[in-house]
């Protein structure tokens, strides 16, 4: 069988403390899964998750002690940052229940979730999907992922991001309106799991606009730092 043009290489992410990496399957993301950011973005509080998804190619991958540099995407005038817990899942499954969910973690890594908020919000008033929102080129920078084996208490630990040093997003993990367990048991019985996908665990509040030439820190305990230049 010949192919019409060349594969396309799969996405990796680095393995933090090790010269592997980790290849990307799906990106998948949860929507409003805390309860402040949901108040902030007009929700009521605790509701049931909601799941959308990006494409594999979309991650940025930034080395530890770097700067990655992400370009502001065409079509808005409004980028949002998210910082987010990143799953990722190391073995198969479906209808997986909340006491095996455990058993499908193959590390963390420190995420985000960018959006064009414009249009995420154009969308909505219009009942279209949000794609061209959430989809784009470059929209999930994350950090090295991180084994889960030997990492503790990563369920409360803390989560936050800075812009150019000041502080704009601080929470902790156990803060989630679902947690990571529970996620991964409600995405499984809508999509089959696969090694390789990476699940955004939603963000906390006080999301805000990026410009150009701004600096993200975002960082989650026990998984370092995240640094992304808008360019």
């Amino acid at each position: 069988m010949d192919l019409t043009f060349s594969t396309p290489s799969v996405p990796v992410i680095p393995v933090a403390g090790s010269q592997d990496f980790f290849p990307v399957h799906r990106i998948y993301c949860v929507g409003r899964n805390y309860a402040e950011h949901s108040k902030e973005m007009g929700g009521t509080g605790r509701e049931a998750p909601f799941f959308f998804m990006k494409p594999a190619d979309a991650v940025l991958p930034v080395a530890p002690g770097t700067l990655g540099q992400m370009p502001y995407p065409s079509k808005t005038n409004n980028l949002h940052h998210e910082v987010e817990l990143v799953v990722a899942i190391g073995k198969a499954g479906s209808d997986i229940s909340v006491e095996e969910a455990g058993q499908y973690i193959w590390g963390y890594a420190v995420g985000l979730d960018m959006t064009r908020r414009d249009l995420q919000a154009e969308s909505k008033q219009q009942g279209r999907p949000w794609c061209t929102a959430k989809g784009f080129d470059y929209s999930a920078p994350i950090s090295a992922i991180y084994a889960a084996t030997g990492l503790q208490n990563i369920e409360s630990a803390e989560i936050k991001l800075t812009v150019n040093g000041s502080s704009r997003q601080q929470s902790e993990i156990n803060k989630m309106t679902w947690n990571v367990h529970e996620i991964i048991a409600q995405l499984s019985q809508f999509y089959a799991l696969q090694p390789g996908d990476l699940i955004f665990t939603g963000t906390p509040e006080g999301v805000g606009a990026v410009q150009r030439g701004d600096i993200l820190d975002a960082a989650i305990e026990g998984l370092g730092n995240l640094r992304v230049e808008i360019i």
